[in-house]
């Protein structure tokens, strides 16, 4: 019994002692100061917004098509007796060059037939225009009253004419078939296929190759409603009516591992919207694209793909910001006199990669915010530094500073870690 009352009287004293250890430990912590509710300004990086007359540009894509191309087909039918030279894929040609000559002997024959038959009708013109006279002629000597045309050899004199212009006629033709049996292109160009060789035997209307014109090559470029906007032209558009004779075009695209460009003009659009991508295709000429078109040596050939830079419209008074300004579809962050944020609504006009054009919601100077920002809001406090890390305004004096030791929202150097890391 003794044991056991020792047992809690030991008990009791440590629990004593452990309340009185714990007691001091509380009694001598220090008190937690109260924390300043205003928040420091946050470091973020600026840029100023330009104004300017800005030229805008349209950029789009298409492929480089002849202006003309044909399939050579022959009129007549015969052997292939010259094949010329240049008639090869790829091979260049002038307007009226003789590039297949079928077998003529058979229409030099029928042209020297229908000579012969030429001179017949006229002999045969002739005599009977001679009978007519010599009846008329007896006629006003020995008869009476009105002679009848069929005394007057009148029908006998206009069918004689009738078979000399039939002569005549079948003359053009053979004399036409003799010279379809040389065949050749009306325009200056390249060969693109060759399907007929020497000795072979056409008919008309066999395929004998396909050319195609260099004085002309055509890029259909589609064009969105905005495009369109941009460029300031109607759906309807046409150059005839306009004093720049179309709308200038720079295509480029790179040729054997180097970067060529193509000076060119809109000079129409299509008919109609095309129903399946719902966008107009505008039609770019480049005249001479193997001579003075060509770049630097560099022709604009046929079936290259090539990026079109289209000049548009010119807007007066236009304001330009980096693209990494613009929040959202159209808001940017404008930092005051003062360090203070604000957020406007802007009106876009065009963007790329590289900066925004706006009309409207920005001023010429005024700083707008490049780098990212959480929890943005009217009134935020920030300090503005530049491209270069370079602290534009300290606006400290401006701001309630909290006391020293205490953590009180986001401070300035996190912020400026922050902007740093993002740029």
């Amino acid at each position: 019994m003794g044991k056991l009352i020792g047992r809690f009287v030991i008990i009791g004293g440590v629990a004593v002692v452990g309340a009185a250890v714990l007691f001091m430990l509380f009694a001598t912590q220090p008190q937690p100061q109260r924390a300043n509710s205003a928040p420091r300004p946050v470091a973020v990086f600026v840029a100023e917004a330009e104004r300017g007359e800005i030229a805008l540009t349209v950029d789009s894509q298409g492929e480089a098509q002849p202006r003309t191309q044909i399939n050579l087909v022959p009129q007549v039918a015969g052997r292939i007796t010259f094949v010329n030279p240049d008639f090869i894929e790829g091979g260049f040609f002038e307007a009226g060059e003789t590039l297949i000559q079928i077998d003529d002997a058979d229409y030099r024959l029928a042209v020297t037939r229908a000579s012969a038959q030429v001179a017949q009708a006229q002999q045969a013109l002739a005599r009977e225009q001679a009978e007519s006279e010599l009846a008329a002629s007896e006629w006003a000597e020995l008869g009476e009253g009105e002679a009848s045309s069929l005394t007057l050899r009148e029908p006998q004199l206009a069918e004689a004419r009738a078979q000399l212009a039939a002569a005549q006629a079948a003359l053009q033709s053979a004399r036409l078939d003799l010279q379809r049996t040389r065949i050749s292109a009306p325009f200056a160009g390249r060969v693109r296929s060759k399907n007929a060789g020497l000795g072979q035997y056409v008919s008309p209307g066999t395929n004998l190759g396909e050319v195609f014109a260099t004085d002309t090559v055509l890029v259909r470029l589609p064009l969105t409603d905005h495009d369109l906007s941009l460029l300031g032209i109607p759906v309807a558009y046409n150059a005839a009516g306009d004093e720049r004779g179309g709308v200038p075009v720079t295509l480029s695209a790179t040729v054997a591992g180097g970067y060529h460009e193509w000076e060119g003009r809109i000079t129409r659009t299509d008919s109609a919207i095309d129903p399946q991508t719902r966008v107009l295709y505008a039609i770019a000429e480049v005249t001479d694209p193997y001579g003075s078109g060509a770049d630097d040596g560099a022709p604009l050939a046929i079936g290259l793909f090539v990026n079109a830079a289209i000049q548009g419209r010119e807007v007066d008074n236009a304001y330009i910001i980096p693209r990494n300004a613009l929040r959202g579809e159209d808001s940017v962050y404008i930092v005051r006199e003062g360090g203070t944020l604000e957020i406007h609504t802007v009106d876009i006009i065009d963007s790329s990669p590289e900066r925004v054009i706006v009309s409207s919601g920005d001023e010429a100077g005024d700083l707008v915010v490049v780098s990212p920002i959480r929890g943005a809001s009217n009134g935020m406090r920030v300090h503005t530094y530049n491209a270069g890390g370079e602290q534009l305004a300290d606006y400290s004096a401006n701001y309630e500073e909290a006391p020293e030791g205490e953590e009180t929202g986001e401070s300035v150097a996190d912020g400026e870690d922050a902007v740093a890391s993002a740029g």
